[in-house]
């Protein structure tokens, strides 16, 4: 669904990607994690044709970005920024949910049928202006306008930046369902207690270049290349690491649980 052969962008000479390699299959929840400057975001911009690389391609769909129009990639690829003040553009929820429709489709039964599901999904009340609700409710918003396109591919860039926990996981367990049904999620993300609970394959970036790529268990459980890209692994597992035999596979909570019990009974600790 999605393929990066030999990429690389520079701004004004200055190399940003590095000769990048990877694909994405359909239904993933892939997280892009590095460090501030590590080129995820130019990487995200890639992904929907708002960049094009200076060498190498990007496939989408079967579509190379680099000769396909931005409103046609638009199609496949739903994409929410980080700051929802630079997303909404629009004085009322209904209005902002119905510009992104009327950029792709041409009839306006359709479109009032998705813009009207759209926000009976998300609870959102049709009249009231965005600019008016939280952070949290802005970002619910701007992501209902992106789905409301039905994009096979949902692009991320820090979707939980500034809100709070319980805001947080409603974006979150509404991208996850998302995912449960078959849309491909690629994500940046900084906090990696949400990767963890969340992505199934994680891609570390580093000076522009892909340092690792792999499932997220095998990619937390290594803290030498985390520690490349500036990053810590989840408490949890800095735990276990810390030790030692016995811990090398903890990744969850549960799991700690889980050893310390079976140790405490074969020592007859009582728990």
């Amino acid at each position: 669904m999605i393929k990066f052969d030999n990429v690389c962008f520079a701004y004004d000479k200055n190399n940003i990607l590095n000769n990048i390699s990877l694909s994405v299959k359909k239904g993933e929840f892939v997280a892009i994690v590095g460090r501030n400057g590590a080129g995820k975001t130019t990487l995200m911009k890639l992904l929907n044709g708002l960049l094009k690389p200076t060498s190498g391609v990007v496939t989408i769909a079967n579509l190379n970005t680099s000769v396909t129009r931005t409103s046609e990639l638009a199609r496949h690829v739903g994409f929410l920024f980080q700051n929802p003040d630079r997303q909404i553009c629009r004085n009322t929820v209904k209005a902002e949910i119905e510009f992104g429709l009327k950029c792709i489709l041409t009839d306006n039964a359709d479109i009032e049928k998705r813009c009207r599901n759209t926000i009976e999904k998300f609870g959102l009340l049709p009249d009231k202006d965005p600019f008016s609700m939280s952070r949290g409710e802005r970002q619910k918003v701007a992501l209902a306008s992106v789905l409301a396109l039905s994009p096979e591919i949902l692009v991320l860039d820090e979707p939980t930046t500034g809100l709070d926990y319980k805001e947080c996981m409603h974006i979150m367990e509404t991208i996850n369902e998302l995912n449960d049904n078959g849309t491909t999620v690629i994500m940046v993300c900084h906090d990696m207690e949400l990767v963890a609970d969340f992505a199934g394959r994680i891609i570390v970036v580093g000076e522009g270049r892909i340092l690792d790529d792999d499932v997220c268990r095998s990619v937390m459980s290594r803290p030498e290349v985390l520690k490349e890209a500036s990053l810590a692994p989840p408490q949890i597992v800095e735990l276990a690491i810390k030790l030692g035999k016995g811990f090398e596979d903890v990744f969850t909570l549960d799991e700690m649980t889980g050893i310390i019990s079976q140790r405490a009974k074969r020592e007859g600790c009582i728990m």
